[in-house]
């Protein structure tokens, strides 16, 4: 399936996902609308349709969007410290992502981790439809030279993207996700473990297991 310029962009897509999320309840005996299938946890609040609204709409700090947020959600000392040990593992965590996405955040870098997180669930898709649609709204947000939010690419990876436009799939961004996740785990990560948002959080668990 090639990418057709009279298709839905994706800023259309992007406010039809932010009405739809943002719709009121439905009445008794009325269909409910379907709740989104781009998630890590199997809710409709999910990192995807967070991060879509924040960007599209510019919209104001979601519940991701502070360090007290992140402490709400009660990491264990031993996760905390185990994200040293492991950047895979941070990554995998909830709390992880949230505490090293507001670290990003203070370094201009945030877009990477948002990268990173919307190639990671076009590859859980099957459909052809969504897998364009998916495809575009990651070209258009990070890849093109348009994009306000561009990630760094190299000019190989970004040439490999440009070709796969013609045909999209849910792993045409495999090399372009590798080169960020690279580039996060040396240059981030280290300086992550380092700042203030992760020392506070961490003497703020070790603090609660001595007061229990």
């Amino acid at each position: 399936m090639t990418l057709q310029p009279h298709s839905v962009s994706g800023v259309e897509m992007r406010k039809r996902q932010a009405a739809h999320i943002e719709a009121p309840p439905q009445a008794p005996g009325q269909p409910r609308p379907n709740t989104c299938c781009l998630c890590w946890c199997g809710c409709c609040k999910c990192l995807w349709n967070e991060d879509r609204i924040e960007r599209s709409e510019r919209q104001t700090c979601t519940k991701m969007d502070s360090i007290e947020a992140a402490e709400e959600q009660h990491p264990s000392l031993e996760e905390v410290l185990s994200w040293a040990r492991s950047f895979e593992l941070m990554l995998r965590s909830l709390e992880g992502r949230e505490i090293f996405r507001e670290f990003l955040r203070s370094e201009y870098s945030e877009d990477n981790l948002l990268f990173w997180l919307a190639c990671e669930e076009l590859k859980k898709e099957t459909s052809p439809s969504v897998v364009d649609e998916k495809a575009r709204i990651i070209y258009e947000d990070y890849v093109s030279i348009l994009s306000p939010k561009e990630v760094s690419l190299d000019s190989r990876v970004r040439e490999g993207i440009n070709q796969s436009l013609a045909e999209p799939s849910n792993r045409m961004y495999e090399d372009a996700q590798l080169q960020i996740y690279t580039l996060m785990h040396r240059d981030s990560f280290p300086r992550f473990l380092n700042s203030t948002v992760y020392r506070d959080l961490l003497a703020s668990r070790r603090r609660t297991c001595l007061d229990t």
